[in-house]
């Protein structure tokens, strides 16, 4: 069907935070959806969602048996917009009309007070392939639901390639949270959103 749609969402928020645990992960999501049908098989959308999800803190400065502690509240903003292909074209199935898409964003994480380490999530450039359905209840009223796959980038400080004071380790044997130089990694995470939109046209 053709037209524009407004939907609040909800969501879970998996994953395991990268390597170390410090990325965003295990949260819930509460958002507002923006689609527009274009065509037949084409659509738009734009999205802003809220989460609150867990991570752990890594302290490069202290012994080894206080290095990691958590998990602790992190607030992330997602922004986005999405292009997704409708399978059956123009029309529904029995009222069911599935998709997949490509969603590309921004995430934007809070401080955490309690994190004295160089460690920022900062600003994340994402991407989230998913797929869902939605569900006609009514010509004006839809249950939609998805499921994205969320790839984002974690860049660690440099104070995690190098030995704790307190506690330094050897060549052979060293203590720094990253002993390869493996400053960097691309972590993906599960999200799932449900929400019941409203369809409207202009």
């Amino acid at each position: 069907m053709k037209g524009h749609s407004i939907t609040p969402v909800v969501g879970l928020f998996g994953g395991g935070g990268g390597r170390f645990g410090i990325g965003g992960r295990d949260g819930t999501t509460y958002g507002l959806r923006y689609d527009l049908r274009a065509g037949g098989t084409i659509g738009f959308g734009a999205s802003v969602a809220q989460g609150t999800l867990e991570r752990l803190i890594v302290d490069p400065f202290v012994r080894l048996a206080d290095r990691v502690s958590g998990p602790v509240e992190q607030k992330t903003t997602f922004a986005d917009l999405s292009i997704q292909l409708n399978v059956t074209g123009g029309k529904t199935w029995h009222r069911i009309a599935p998709y997949a898409g490509v969603a590309l964003g921004m995430a934007f994480g809070s401080d955490v007070a309690a994190d004295t380490s160089d460690y920022e999530f900062g600003n994340k450039f994402y991407f989230a392939p998913h797929i869902g359905t939605r569900i006609f209840l009514t010509n004006r009223v839809l249950l939609r639901a998805d499921a994205r796959a969320t790839f984002w980038k974690l860049n660690y400080p440099d104070s995690f390639a190098e030995e704790p004071r307190l506690e330094p380790g050897t060549d052979d044997e060293p203590n720094a949270v990253i002993p390869d130089n493996q400053m960097d990694e691309w972590v993906v995470s599960p999200w799932v959103q449900v929400g019941l939109g409203f369809l409207f046209r202009l």
